[in-house]
């Protein structure tokens, strides 16, 4: 590693608004984690739903295959 790559590493990890930015990284990586268990939570509910109405639509001979 070049000494010029490790002085900015070096300042980076000294920097006060670096350590800001990692903590605004961590935050919104666990936002889109909490976000994206949700849409997967969702979508398996909602997909057991739809299929009790194709279901339904489907003996009063509405639809399906």
């Amino acid at each position: 590693m070049s000494p010029k790559i490790a002085q900015s590493i070096v300042r980076l990890l000294r920097d006060e608004e670096a350590t800001t930015s990692v903590e605004y990284a961590v935050l919104l990586a666990m936002i889109v984690t909490a976000v994206v268990t949700a849409i997967g939570s969702v979508g398996s509910s909602s997909g057991g739903m739809w299929g009790g109405v194709e279901s339904s639509l489907s003996a009063i001979g509405f639809g399906g295959s």
